[in-house]
């Protein structure tokens, strides 16, 4: 069963399009990357299917269903922007929002005292939300997206201001989520963890879709192994343009693109020739590789 489908889906501000004839679907039970670079019509679709805008021309179902408030209820959205009443107490405030979703009050206090402790914010239920860290107030707001267990759940920008364990603790419950069967579109900047989580993307360039489908497909049919590796010396072959596309440096090793029907044998005997070799991998394109050249062609 697909969660959500959009077909045809335009929207413009004056003469400019935002989202251009833009269609996907995605299925139950998955973890969908949106991604694009700025100004892609990323928070646009996103704010199309929570019905904050209109789009000029296509069709959104969610759920089977036309958007409605009905289907709105069933999502959890956690926008880049923060939407937090900073003078309230933490558990007024997560008590407000679980009324804005129809949960009775008994089953709201269990599940926020649940969620605080989750994510180690028991201590500040009754502090004011203007007295948090950002990265508090960020795990707050990922707080009033799940805790009344919606089917969809869409974060934009969700790891802001986390430290590394608190991204990990995320993470784990992404996994989680999903595992339950939610399905979970993440839009973010950070590629590797898009590449880590997510089973399919829709890549957004200008306001249309330049690239769509399981992340293991575009793969294969996007990219290009490249070479990892890593030597002490002086590495001239890395100019020779019979053997290599280009290379880019990263300080502690360097990633090779062999030119086009270079077999990365023979440019393994040039370097070490030239080189100490201490580490020599093929490895399969990045999405932050594939994310860059696409966007740049």
């Amino acid at each position: 069963m697909n969660v959500l489908t959009l077909k045809n889906v335009s929207k413009t501000f004056g003469d400019f399009y935002a989202v251009n004839d833009l269609s996907f679907s995605i299925a139950s039970g998955t973890m969908y990357g949106l991604l694009g670079p700025n100004g892609a019509g990323k928070t646009t679709t996103i704010r199309m299917i929570m019905d904050i805008i209109v789009p000029d021309q296509g069709e959104i179902e969610i759920l089977g269903r036309r958007n409605s408030s009905f289907v709105r209820d069933r999502i959890g959205y956690l926008p880049e922007e923060r939407g937090l009443y900073r003078k309230m107490r933490v558990g007024e405030l997560l008590l407000f929002f679980s009324q804005t979703k129809g949960m009775k009050k008994a089953d709201a206090r269990e599940k926020i005292d649940f969620w605080l402790e989750h994510l180690d914010l028991s201590e500040w239920k009754d502090k004011k939300v203007e007295e948090l860290s950002r990265g508090m107030q960020q795990k707050l707001q990922f707080i009033t997206t799940v805790f009344h267990e919606p089917e969809l759940i869409i974060l934009d920008e969700p790891f802001t201001g986390l430290d590394p364990v608190n991204v990990n603790l995320l993470k784990e419950i992404m996994l989680e989520l999903q595992k339950n069967g939610v399905t979970v579109i993440l839009s973010t900047h950070l590629m590797d963890q898009v590449e880590k989580l997510c089973n399919s993307i829709c890549l957004l360039h200008q306001g249309k879709k330049v690239l769509e489908g399981p992340l293991a497909h575009i793969k294969k049919q996007v990219g290009r192994n490249s070479i990892a590796l890593a030597y002490e010396g002086t590495a001239r072959f890395l100019r020779d343009a019979r053997l290599i596309n280009r290379f880019d440096n990263y300080g502690n090793y360097v990633e090779v693109h062999p030119a086009e029907g270079v077999d990365p044998q023979e440019i393994l005997h040039r370097a070490v020739q030239e080189v100490t070799v201490s580490r020599f991998e093929i490895v399969e394109p990045s999405l932050n590789e594939i994310f860059i050249q696409t966007v740049q062609r």
